[in-house]
């Protein structure tokens, strides 16, 4: 097993515990993680009836690490809002990132943009960004993203997410 995969793990396991209390609302009960309905690829979609919701509301995530640096991780989290009108992106970052730089996105090398920090929660600050067709297809079609935070204005860390599986994920969504 790689080093990576056993962080990924790790922070994975760590990184669920408050998961559902993000991608749910933060009145979803903290230790909820939902159930994993599926895998494809690097990602998984877990799935949760939020309190008081009709039906479950489901979400594609991926946990990783920085290679070089494991103790600095994101948990990328995409999902169909409850009304089911708009798709989020929406990451988890550690907290100490540098807020006004927001965090940058590459797919493939490709610049994408910045998405701004929204909130920070004890186990991370949080980044939003409503997704457009562009970005999906972009996704969709793309080998590798790269996130980028920013602990200092000059100073980005590049943390690389493999988008093997995000297309079949994605149309998986409901």
């Amino acid at each position: 097993m790689r080093p990576l995969d056993v962080r990924v793990r790790r922070w994975r396991a760590l990184g669920l515990a408050a998961l559902a209390a993000i991608v749910l609302g933060e009145s979803a009960p903290a230790a909820a993680q939902g159930v994993v309905k599926s895998k494809s690829g690097d990602w998984e979609t877990r799935c949760e009836t939020p309190p008081g919701a009709e039906r479950e509301q489901c979400a594609l995530i991926q946990s990783v690490a920085a290679e070089d640096r494991p103790n600095i991780t994101l948990v990328v989290i995409v999902l169909r809002t409850a009304d089911g009108k708009s798709r989020l992106l929406r990451v988890i970052a550690p907290l100490g990132v540098l807020l006004p730089s927001g965090l940058g996105l590459r797919i493939d090398n490709v610049e994408v943009g910045r998405a701004a920090f929204v909130r920070c929660l004890p186990n991370g600050c949080v980044a939003e960004v409503v997704m457009d067709d562009k970005l999906i297809d972009q996704m969709k079609s793309g080998k590798a993203a790269t996130f980028i935070i920013y602990q200092t204005p000059e100073e980005g860390i590049g943390i690389p997410l493999a988008l093997a599986g995000f297309k079949e994920g994605f149309d998986q969504l409901p």
